[in-house]
């Protein structure tokens, strides 16, 4: 078992992917106040991968899901899913953020349940797929709570239910347990690994976790410092492995530590002096 090159990440048809990103840049501001957060870069992602991005902080990686989600549109270049040109969010995109952004003046069922009334379904179709997703993530006996109510990993997967619950083609998934203690993290973890086994989802997940990474992924991209592009793509076995202690296999760590030489190789000078 191990991580080896994946020329398809960088290299592969449009039309064979699930997630075409072409030729994406993006600037903010102009002229010598400008900001460079992703120099042209390619990105093909297949239907049912489960994709992880990693890199250091300020490399575009969020800025990159949030071109993916619509929130914001590129400099240069085209995003596309299923062939269609993304101009602007959709429901066939859930994004879960780094906390759960509940509306907390809602219970757990009408969180979960905002998404199709949003999109016009009636509130007894919308609760009955807001606790079929609810369900999926064990949550089904807290629908009367409120998100103060809960702890971080309960928000965090009232959260997933909610962006599951359009059943979306892709979910967008930004740092979603960068903020949970280690061993929520790790439970939590599982869970989304098993989600995603049950449902056959495209993932795309951002974070700055090597082992989170290799735990997930079907596929791991590493981006360089800002400004952003992608140093390598990998095809990964340990995601679908069954081994629970596949993370600390041989195999696992030596991973890892090809990832971090990469990520060194380019790290600015200051930050290898810390």
């Amino acid at each position: 078992m191990q991580i080896e090159p994946y020329e398809c990440g960088t290299r592969c048809a449009p039309s064979e992917a699930k997630l075409a990103i072409e030729g994406v840049s993006k600037i903010y501001g102009a002229g010598a106040e400008a900001v460079v957060a992703l120099t042209p870069m390619d990105l093909m992602v297949r239907d049912g991968d489960f994709l992880c991005v990693v890199g250091p902080s300020g490399c575009g990686k969020t800025t990159l899901l949030n071109l993916v989600a619509g929130f914001d549109t590129p400099t240069g270049g085209s995003i596309r899913l299923d062939g269609q040109e993304i101009s602007g969010p959709g429901a066939e995109r859930g994004v879960v953020f780094q906390q759960g952004a509940l509306f907390n003046w809602m219970n757990v069922l009408e969180n979960v349940a905002f998404g199709p009334r949003a999109t016009g379904h009636s509130v007894a179709v919308a609760h009955e797929r807001a606790l079929r997703t609810l369900q999926m993530v064990g949550l089904e006996d807290f629908v009367q709570k409120y998100p103060y109510q809960l702890s971080g990993g309960m928000q965090q997967r009232v959260g997933i239910a909610r962006a599951l619950t359009n059943d979306p083609e892709v979910l967008l998934m930004d740092e979603p347990f960068a903020a949970l203690d280690q061993q929520t993290r790790e439970g939590l973890l599982g869970e989304i690994r098993d989600l995603w086994k049950r449902t056959g989802k495209t993932i795309l997940w951002i974070t700055h976790s090597i082992e989170e990474a290799l735990f997930l992924a079907t596929h791991i991209v590493v981006m360089s410092p800002r400004p952003g592009r992608v140093r390598a793509a990998f095809r990964s076995e340990f995601g679908t492995s069954e081994d629970p202690m596949v993370a600390v296999s041989p195999e696992f760590v030596a991973a890892k530590r090809q990832i971090i030489e990469l990520l060194s190789a380019e790290a600015p000078k200051e930050v290898l002096a810390q």
